[in-house]
This record gives C-alpha cells, sequence and structure tokens, in this order.
C-alpha cells in the first residue's frame, strides 16, 4: 500500500515506538492521527509533524475511544490503517500478583489492540484495501519472569492477528505485528529504574543485565521499530505474521 495521502491512526504515540512511527510515517507523506492518554504529548508530537493531529483517547475506554476515531475521521476522512501500539508493563511476581493488576494490563495491552482494530475495521472494509498492525513484543512468543500479565496479553495480540488476518486476506487487508525486544522507550526506562531502586545497581547495570542475553549487545532503538512497522504496511503479500526485531535473541 502506498503510504501518501493516506489517513494512518496511531496509539500511544506520545514518546517512544509511537512517536518513532508517526516521524517515519510522516516522511512517506502519511496524514496521521496522533492518539494518547496525555494530549499534551501527542500534541507535541504532531505539531512537529507535516500533517498531523493529536487526540486525547485511551484504549480502555471504549466509547471515549470510539468517540476520538470519530473526531480523527472529521479531520482526515476514513482510516486507511490503524496501528495498536498503546502498550503498559509492570513487574510484578505471579504469586503477589492481584486481579486488578492483571487486568489492567490485558485492558491495555490486549483489549487496547481489539477496540483499535475493531472500531478501525469497518474503514478499511469499505475502501476495499488497507492495514492493521499491533506492536506485539517477543513477549508474545517467548515466557519472561514476573510479567506474566503482559506476556499473556502479548500472546493474545499475536493470536488476534493471527486470526484477523485470515478472517480479512480476501479484503485487501492485511493484519500483522511487529515483536520487538528490549527497546528504548520510557516504558522500558522507568523498568530499568524500578531495577535499580530494589538491587541498588545503577541505570547502566541495570540496562547491562537486559541486554546480556542480545548478541549485539545492546537494545532495540524505536526507528528500528518503526522501520518494522513501515515494511509491514507497505508490503503486500505479508499476512498474519509477526515481525521479531530483537538483534537476534532467541
Amino acid at each position: 500500500m502506498q503510504l501518501q495521502g493516506k489517513h494512518i491512526v496511531i496509539t500511544g504515540a506520545g514518546s517512544g515506538v509511537g512517536e518513532a512511527i508517526a516521524r517515519l510515517l510522516d516522511q512517506q507523506g502519511a496524514r496521521l492521527t496522533l492518539l494518547g492518554r496525555r494530549i499534551e504529548a501527542v500534541q507535541a508530537v504532531a505539531d512537529s509533524l507535516t500533517e498531523a493531529q493529536g487526540i486525547a483517547a485511551d484504549v480502555t475506554d471504549r466509547d471515549h475511544f470510539a468517540a476520538a476515531l470519530q473526531q480523527a475521521r472529521t479531520a482526515f476522512g476514513l482510516i486507511d490503517a490503524a496501528i495498536a501500539n498503546a502498550g503498559a508493563v509492570e513487574s510484578v511476581p505471579f504469586r503477589k500478583m492481584t486481579g486488578q493488576d492483571w487486568q489492567a494490563c490485558l485492558d491495555v495491552n490486549l483489549t487496547g489492540s481489539f477496540n483499535t482494530f475493531n472500531l478501525c475495521i469497518d474503514d478499511l472494509l469499505s475502501q476495499g484495501e488497507g492495514r492493521l498492525v499491533a506492536v506485539a513484543s517477543t513477549a508474545g512468543q517467548r515466557g519472561y519472569p514476573y510479567v506474566s500479565a503482559y506476556t499473556a496479553a502479548k500472546h493474545g495480540v499475536i493470536g488476534l492477528v493471527k486470526s484477523l488476518a485470515l478472517e480479512l486476506a480476501k479484503k485487501h487487508i492485511t493484519v500483522n505485528a511487529v515483536c520487538p525486544g528490549y527497546t528504548r522507550t520510557p516504558l522500558l526506562e522507568g523498568s530499568m529504574q524500578r531495577i535499580a531502586d530494589s538491587t541498588g545497581c545503577s541505570m547502566a547495570e541495570a540496562e547491562a543485565h537486559l541486554v546480556k542475553d542480545n548478541p549485539q549487545g545492546r537494545l532495540v532503538e524505536p526507528e528500528e521499530v518503526a522501520q518494522g512497522v513501515l515494511y509491514l504496511l507497505t508490503a503486500t503479500s505479508l499476512n498474519g505474521h509477526s515481525l521479531t526485531i530483537n538483534g537476534g535473541e532467541f
């Protein structure tokens, strides 16, 4: 799909991977709706781009999110592609996890992806073409300790992608996911800070711990994830695919 003039919605677009995706797609001539809970953050990114708008939206609040998408359509017309990027993670041992902890994680990471795709799909179908991309995680492909809710949610996202890809395969709509490893974002920096606080190590030592099994010995950069998203948006035959971006760590 050519992106020039296409209306693309990105959730969690105020920083990190979402911001990097927005900046790369802006270079491709797309019209962008940037959604996030903090209007100041998404509007600041939007103001720095060519043709973009920032709208406050919470992917866990379906009615509020639907209203935000309608506002997006008023400015830029029907949606051509949606990128479900909003996410959250908390590190907690499973035996100490509460039902509220579990549900909150699934609400953002899994139900948020459902809401994004489900509330945009009619636009894509009416136009006879479109793209849906989820920013999942390598946590959707393997297990990680102390983030069982996040891991379960991201496995669910990949399952959603695979199933929806089959439903829409003959509609000229592809559904794919990117699965980044540890990526240098505010979300990860928060996790590293908690590691440092709980163990007494430095932030540099916390980062070294996270990358010790990475063959490249480094974190993934948000711009590298954005390149993967761009590839999935423009590719035609890739469908139901999970693109791993982690420097070869398995």
